[in-house]
């Protein structure tokens, strides 16, 4: 069975939460647009974590996580809430995490601090 998870409006939809119950029984999660400018709050196992990339799907041991083609990813920031995850280690498992093979936009942006 197929399942998907849209919003339709700019603003906190509670998708992220919504995506969270349901990767209990999922096999594979997507996200299939958007940045690092967005992003989900969900707590697990009495912890909070704040995804801007990632997949909630992330925080279930057996559900495989896909960055889709419609995602502009920025490489920094995917490492640091990688790190964000590992370092909670009471889930989060990251060698679930897959990116879509046609090609995602990956960016390692510069920042100027002047």
């Amino acid at each position: 069975m197929l399942t998907a998870v849209t919003g339709i409006n700019w603003g906190d939809e509670g998708k992220g939460r919504v995506i969270d119950l349901l990767a209990e029984n999922a096999d594979v999660v997507v996200r299939y647009q958007g940045g690092n400018n967005a992003g989900h709050t969900v707590v697990a196992k009495q912890q909070k974590f704040v995804l801007n990339l990632l997949p909630s799907g992330i925080l279930h041991e057996n559900v495989i996580c896909v960055l889709g083609d419609g995602m502009v990813v920025d490489l920094k920031h995917l490492t640091n809430e990688i790190a964000q995850i590992k370092g909670k280690r009471c889930c989060g498992h990251t060698k679930q995490l897959k990116t879509f093979q046609t090609g995602n936009n990956l960016y390692a942006l510069a920042q100027n601090s002047g």
